[in-house]
């Protein structure tokens, strides 16, 4: 027999009345007046306010999340995962899982204070002792039953009649005026340790101790999450539902705090903790909306914890055969049976505890985790600023923000070893849940979107300064392009690149392919920058890699000299690299020469020899009296070349080739600047050297050995000897060639 589709049948009111019984649920009744005796009215409030500062940030964000996306089954965990993907998704999904099963256990255990007028009435005029542990079981036992045998449509309607026996009871407590409290003092408070007449001491609780037992009140706006699997239109439901128990029960949360603070003394809130029956105008009634809210929060929580495991289940999360058996569900409406049968068996395991604040510290530490991921996950999506997150509702980003800053802190505050552990568990979660699947692709998603809005202000930033006043308060620093269709024949222009744009700069590094853009060409272009990209990946290159389709060199020259470079400012460096017996780079840079210095750019041609740079040990500078504009490019460009960990060994050594009358002060002014500057040139390796004859040759004696021999060239040279220029110098190692527009400050 096929199965038959989920039959997705219920609308907003079941959102609003899980989550408000939830909010108005036993922390109301059994811990408002022990706040106000512990912390007074004040601090009490500031409690209800910051803990709203946690859950209203959350439920913007679920209604924004919600309003984005198809919301299936599952609720928070479901938008957690498709926005972080299954592995972090599934990790606070196991969280959330758990805080919802253990809350459970807590409202059970509440229910079971709400008895205890019928359990002393049972025990002094019938002599039946009734220990309050088997309640807390039976309840259990009947919670399960209830959950296995009818499923979570029994108990929404369970839900109406729970709901209005809460508000009856709220309604109750108001008309009602109790003895009234003899000292109206805002900020007052039971002293540090309060004796009671049978000799019982109290010890006042602190601030985030009250926080802690009080928190899980406020959890209800994740209650109504859990039915998202069951909800005609949950883009609708979630949002309109959870926003609107969220305001209610803030009012409520205010009035019954002020209500308690005026009509009994502190003392018998701290010593009763359901001294409200004795302010309410019909006592009875308390009990009795304590045992409905109880019991509606447990019916909420149960209803909702299966269907989160379900979902997790159903995205494999677990191991294959515990996912085929947890997820599979009964009947039409794929009611969780197993899953239920596993949260309740949680349930009971807690219920033994029969401590009720102990039980809700654990709670309030999971939550505050689902909380903070959910917070979180909006934060992202508004700093990715992806089109495609187009929710109909949207908060702010800052609201977001403080949702997930706020819900670390309190967790410290709160209970500095219980956060510690909670962040543990949750590493260990993921680390399992990484084992047995689950992609991260949405979190790729988010972070590199992330990225990329940060990297687009910062370029923005630096293409709106000034130039001229950033080069001058900052130095020039080297913003690289370089063209070429040799890519894959030497790696030597490459390389370069790579040295130049290490660590001060932005390197472009664009492989040319000459033709028409077409289907084929386009092809190419892709196959190239793979393997530009593979390439760049195994030597931990930092350079923007790129292609560019030109019908002629000359014409993707001028196209790349007119673009942006990655860094938001242009290009000021302009490389191409050559080899003797592929000198075509070398004449696209004679041809363009005068195109390129009218681009404003400082030119680098790199004559490969083939031997690779050696032992990138030696790099050889030298200067000659035309070299007025190149020297200071060709000194910081050894001194950028020295700073990668490729020439980390490499020494730099000056040599002057000046035989004028003004040698001498030409010198001393250079090494002056050297010195000056505190670039990395010993004394000894500054040297003038004197020519007879031929400085080519002299340079060639000199340096034959060297690694890297930097060279400047001006137009002068260009125009008289040609492509002579460069190839004088056959026989020396790979040689830079530097032509600078104008002298840089080194200082």
């Amino acid at each position: 027999m096929t199965p038959q589709p989920n039959l997705k049948t219920m609308g907003t009111w079941p959102v609003f009345l899980t989550a408000i019984s939830t909010i108005l649920g036993a922390i109301l009744f059994l811990r408002f007046g022990y706040a106000v005796a512990h912390v007074g009215l004040v601090s009490t409030l500031l409690i209800v306010f910051v803990g709203h500062l946690v859950t209203v940030p959350t439920a913007l964000a679920v209604a924004e999340i919600a309003t984005n996306q198809k919301v299936e089954g599952g609720g928070a965990y479901y938008m957690i995962s498709r926005s972080f993907g299954l592995n972090i998704g599934g990790a606070i999904g196991m969280a959330l899982y758990l805080s919802q099963a253990i809350s459970v256990a807590f409202y059970v255990i509440a229910f079971t204070v709400a008895c205890r007028d019928l359990l002393h009435w049972a025990d002094v005029a019938h002599g039946v002792f009734v220990d309050p542990m088997w309640v807390n079981l039976g309840v259990m036992a009947f919670l399960t039953l209830l959950m296995i045998g009818k499923g979570a449509n029994l108990g929404v309607k369970a839900l109406y009649v729970v709901v209005v026996l809460l508000f009856a009871a709220l309604v109750m407590f108001f008309a009602g005026s109790g003895p009234g409290n003899p000292d109206l003092n805002p900020i007052g408070t039971i002293p540090d340790v309060l004796l009671l007449g049978d000799g019982t001491a109290i010890r006042r609780f602190g601030f985030f101790e009250v926080f802690t037992f009080i928190f899980p009140a406020f959890t209800g706006i994740a209650a109504g999450l859990g039915l998202s699997g069951d909800l005609k239109d949950p883009r609708v439901s979630i949002p309109t539902g959870t926003i609107w128990a969220t305001v209610v029960g803030v009012v409520i949360y205010v009035a019954v705090a002020i209500k308690l603070w005026w009509s009994a003394p502190l003392e018998a809130l701290a010593s009763d903790e359901l001294y409200m029956e004795n302010i309410a105008l019909w006592g009875p009634i308390v009990p009795v909306g304590l045992a409905a809210a109880a019991m509606s929060s447990a019916l909420g929580s149960v209803m909702v914890a299966p269907r989160t495991l379900q979902a997790i289940a159903a995205d494999g999360i677990f191991p294959e055969g515990m996912s085929t058996w947890l997820k599979k569900g009964r009947g039409a409406e794929q009611e969780p049976v197993r899953a239920s049968l596993a949260t309740c068996l949680i349930a009971f395991a807690f219920v033994l505890m029969g401590d009720i604040n102990a039980v809700a510290e654990i709670i309030s530490m999971f939550f505050m985790v689902t909380y903070g991921a959910i917070c979180l996950v909006s934060f992202l999506e508004h700093m990715a600023a992806d089109p495609s997150y187009r929710p109909t509702f949207r908060s702010h980003w800052s609201v977001s923000l403080m949702g997930a800053v706020l819900c670390v802190v309190l967790m410290f505050g709160m209970n500095p070893t219980y956060a510690t552990a909670s962040l543990l568990i949750m590493v260990g979660i993921h680390a399992w849940v990484s084992r047995h699947g689950g992609g991260q692709k949405g979190m790729v998603r988010l972070f590199r979107g992330i990225i990329f809005q940060m990297q687009r202000a910062l370029q923005l930033a630096l293409q709106m300064s000034d130039e001229d006043d950033l080069e001058e308060s900052t130095g020039w620093r080297p913003f690289v392009l370089a063209i070429s269709p040799d890519t894959f024949l030497r790696k030597e222009g490459f390389d370069m690149v790579r040295w130049v744009a290490f660590q001060h700069g932005f390197g472009t590094y664009m492989h040319f392919i000459q033709g028409f853009l077409s289907e084929e060409t386009q092809k190419d272009a892709r196959l190239a920058q793979a393997e530009l990209v593979k390439r760049a990946r195994g030597n931990k290159s930092r350079v923007h890699l790129d292609t560019i389709i030109s019908p002629s060199y000359t014409s993707a020259i001028a196209q790349c000299i007119q673009l942006p470079g990655i860094s938001g400012k242009g290009n000021n460096l302009f490389l191409m690299e050559y080899a003797p017996d592929h000198p075509a780079n070398r004449d696209q840079l004679l041809d363009n020469f005068s195109l390129l210095v009218a681009a404003g750019l400082d030119l680098a041609l790199l004559r490969s020899s083939g031997r690779e740079f050696g032992n990138k040990h030696d790099i050889h500078l030298w200067i000659n009296p035309e070299d007025a504009t190149n020297s200071s490019l060709m000194i910081l460009l050894a001194y950028i070349l020295q700073g990668h960990p490729d020439w980390r060994d490499s020494s730099i050594s000056v040599f002057f080739l000046h035989d004028g009358e003004n040698a001498k002060e030409e010198e001393e002014a250079l090494r002056s600047s050297i010195v000056e500057g505190r670039l990395p040139i010993a004394e000894q390796n500054i040297e003038h050297v004197t020519h007879e004859s031929s400085s080519v040759q002299t340079i060639k004696n000199k340096s034959g050995g060297a690694d890297l021999v930097i060279l400047g060239f001006n137009k002068q040279d260009i125009d008289t000897m040609g492509e002579d220029a460069f190839e004088r110098f056959n026989g020396l190692g790979e040689v830079l060639f530097v032509h600078g527009l104008k002298p840089l400050v080194l200082q």
